[in-house]
């Protein structure tokens, strides 16, 4: 699995738009598309903020490990 429909299905499993996501990372939603698409690369920082908004690891975002759960602490985030 590539990891831009890890984005999708993440957004989806937690009721969020591509608008109120990018909104939350601070860009465009045509942007965020593109990542959900495959069309860009994600960026770092924007990775780990998703990971922690959607209680996950950066490696199940990106299709490493199929496990879901975070490791170790991660930070509270909210839209």
């Amino acid at each position: 699995m590539r990891y831009y429909h890890r984005l999708r299905e993440l957004r989806e499993d937690h009721d969020l738009t591509q608008k109120q996501v990018a909104d939350y990372l601070g860009t465009y939603q045509p942007h965020y598309g593109k990542y959900e698409r495959g069309e860009r690369d994600i960026p770092t920082d924007y990775l780990i903020r998703l990971a922690d908004l959607y209680k996950t690891s950066t490696d199940y975002i990106l299709g490493r490990t199929d496990n879901p759960k975070p490791y170790g602490n991660t930070i509270e985030h909210k839209i």
